[in-house]
């Protein structure tokens, strides 16, 4: 399984928003970038990734799984667009922050670090390993 980082500004939809939703999850939309599409048509099912709270917190606040496969964007008419579904699995038992992954030396080469605006990302299993590490979860 693929792990992954999905970005959203915790005003318009948080990790509360997301757990919310329960088991259905929602659709990752309004994404209108191609790398970013493009990591989502990478993606199957039961793929893991951290949700990210970008500009207010900059941390990764939980951990999500893609529960329907990449599909048109709903909230546009361009066929170009897909998105994936994911839910909420659990919150990382502490907030990783920007700051504590760039000062990781072990996670300089993350597309959080070296990508910040992208925002579908893929994170290595080592990655993965040290935030989860950080979070205080199992990873």
């Amino acid at each position: 399984m693929a792990k992954w980082l999905f970005k959203s500004e915790p005003d318009v939809f948080s990790w509360d928003d997301l757990v919310a939703k329960g088991a259905a999850g929602e659709q990752w939309d309004g994404v209108r970038n191609y790398l970013a599409r493009n990591n989502m048509r990478a993606m199957q099912l039961g793929d893991q990734g951290f949700f990210y709270h970008s500009n207010q917190g900059k941390e990764a606040v939980g951990i999500v799984e893609v529960c329907a496969l990449a599909h048109h964007d709903s909230t546009t008419e361009d066929p170009r667009w897909e998105c994936v579904d994911i839910r909420a699995l659990r919150p990382l038992a502490q907030p990783v922050t920007l700051a504590a992954v760039k000062a990781e030396p072990r996670l300089s080469q993350m597309s959080l670090v070296t990508s910040m605006r992208l925002s579908v990302q893929p994170v290595t299993e080592e990655e993965w390993r040290l935030v989860c590490e950080m979070g205080g979860v199992d990873p």
